[in-house]
């Protein structure tokens, strides 16, 4: 587009047009105010002119000088410019005038100029006023721009902020989540979400779709879950085994809808929640109510069942003192049932025995252990077991580790129980390894394992293994008690055990004792 010229060779015109232009350039304000003063002392042939503009920081005045003017405080402008409005006097060099910038009756600053004499000074006179009309709005649209752009950065960084907080937030929850829209795609993926077995980072994940980035899962299945919440506007829940990291774990799934505007169902917001911890904590808790209740069973049938046992014993022991008293073709046969009769109702004894130890109201005196010293007595006890010596045995014992507090009897037992169990679990045949250490996840307490090469346990399996009379064993090979027993005997010295087992390559019992 051409530039439009004037016709007229009127200098406040020209002046004026010239002064506009500078403010329509977009220079920078003290800038453009300099160059105004440029053109107003070149085009009106001022003797002096200087300039104030607020400050709007500060709440002073910034002077705006050319050709090294001074600005002094005495001539800073205030308050009182604005009540006397537009002022000249008289000069030698020729009319003082100073104008205040007002614009919508603030003050944003002042023009101080020395004006030419004679006939140019009204010209000069009126461009000024003019001047000073176009630099007030001026000034007042720069700095409310300035406001306006603070205010937007501001908002800006407050919005950021407070966006970056709830992410945080969002990723500081202990469960997995994240967010797809209509068309299945990611819209937000926390950072719990990116660990576990199917782990995958934000950055893979944001943009596609659902389907692609949790692909383990049946593609009709996982869609009808989310159709359903965005048809029906329902939260869904469940719970889910999972065995894709070789252990089981236990989470529960909740899919919440979402309305971005209120209206129809927008996302779906999806929650895993690790129930593991929370699940074994639940199975303690109950194999702990059975083992007391079958201890106080055990206490109160313990002499209605010795009694009636001894007496078939006692009365065993009579036929046997009479067996010379039969003829010779039934002898045998006598002599092997009551073979049977004291077979069997030794095993019973053994069941009661084993029954009793629930029933114990009070454990042994405590004292200080080393728990090293106590698998070592364990170890020295089983070595002239006909089947234990089959065994490799591996001792992996950190030196010099904190006493535990216990009855060393009833822990030798426990660990006894464990040591025998992998035994079985591998037919007198494989590596036992015992190893002792700090629990890595807690600073107070001590570990033991028990690891063997068995067969290992079903999943289904390991959370039945301490309950009484469970047994995996062949009929004879165990009464299902030594497990129970040994589960008991941890729980009262305050710790607890924890199976790890995988088929086919075998088993590792952790066992927890806290810190004496």
């Amino acid at each position: 587009m051409a530039n439009v010229t004037l016709r007229s060779d009127h200098p406040g015109l020209r002046v004026l047009a010239r002064i506009a232009a500078v403010l329509a350039s977009g220079l920078f304000l003290a800038d453009a105010l300099r160059t105004v003063l440029l053109e107003l002392r070149a085009g009106l042939a001022l003797r002096a002119c200087r300039m104030w503009w607020r400050d709007p920081e500060g709440g002073g005045y910034q002077p705006v000088t050319v050709d090294g003017e001074p600005a002094t405080d005495a001539s800073r402008p205030g308050v009182e410019w604005a009540l006397r409005g537009v002022t000249s006097e008289p000069t030698p060099d020729g009319l003082r005038l100073r104008l205040p910038l007002l614009h919508d009756e603030q003050l944003f600053g002042a023009i101080e100029a020395v004006l030419p004499s004679g006939p140019a000074e009204a010209v000069a006179y009126d461009a000024l006023v003019a001047a000073a009309g176009f630099l007030a709005s001026y000034v007042a649209a720069t700095e409310l721009s300035q406001d306006l752009a603070s205010e937007v950065a501001l908002r800006t960084r407050e919005v950021e902020a407070q966006r970056s907080f709830s992410a945080k937030i969002i990723d500081s929850l202990p469960v997995g989540l994240y967010v797809i829209d209509r068309h299945y795609r990611i819209r937000a993926w926390n950072r719990n979400r990116e660990t576990g077995t199917q782990g995958v980072s934000r950055e893979e994940a944001l943009g596609r779709e659902v389907f692609d980035v949790l692909d383990r899962q049946p593609r009709t299945l996982l869609q009808r879950e989310f159709d359903s919440v965005f048809e029906t506007g329902e939260m869904q829940q469940m719970e889910m085994e999972s065995l894709a990291s070789g252990g089981s774990k236990y989470y529960r799934i909740t899919k919440i809808p979402m309305r971005v505007d209120d209206g129809e169902v927008s996302h779906v917001i999806t929650i895993g929640e690790d129930l593991t911890e929370w699940n074994q904590a639940q199975q303690r808790l109950a194999q702990s109510e059975k083992l007391a209740a079958l201890g106080q069973l055990a206490a109160g049938v313990m002499h209605e069942i010795n009694n009636p046992l001894a007496t078939i014993l006692a009365c065993a022991e009579a036929l046997s003192h009479r067996i010379d008293e039969l003829p010779p073709a039934d002898r045998q046969s006598v002599e092997e049932y009551l073979r049977i009769i004291d077979a069997e109702v030794q095993r019973c004894r053994r069941i009661v025995d084993g029954l009793l130890d629930f029933a114990r109201a009070k454990p042994g005196a405590a004292r200080s252990l080393d728990v090293n010293a106590l698998v070592e007595q364990t170890l020295f006890l089983l070595k002239y077991h006909e089947r234990f010596k089959r065994l490799t045995v591996v001792r992996e014992l950190t030196p010099r580790l904190p006493s535990v507090s216990g009855d060393p009897e009833r822990l030798v037992q426990g660990f006894m129980a464990l040591m025998l169990n992998a035994m079985d679990a591998m037919n007198s045949r494989g590596t036992l390894t015992v190893r002792s250490g700090m629990n890595p996840d807690r600073g107070d307490e001590v570990l033991i394992e028990f690891i063997d090469q068995g067969a290992g346990i079903e999943p289904q399996d390991i959370s039945k293994i301490f309950e009484p009379f469970y047994t995996t064993k062949p009929q004879g090979r165990g009464t299902g008690l030594g497990l129970s027993i040994c589960y008991g005997i941890i729980a009262e010295h305050r710790g607890r055990i924890e199976v790890e087992s995988q088929i086919g390559i075998g088993s590792d019992f952790k066992v927890y004792l806290p810190v004496a």
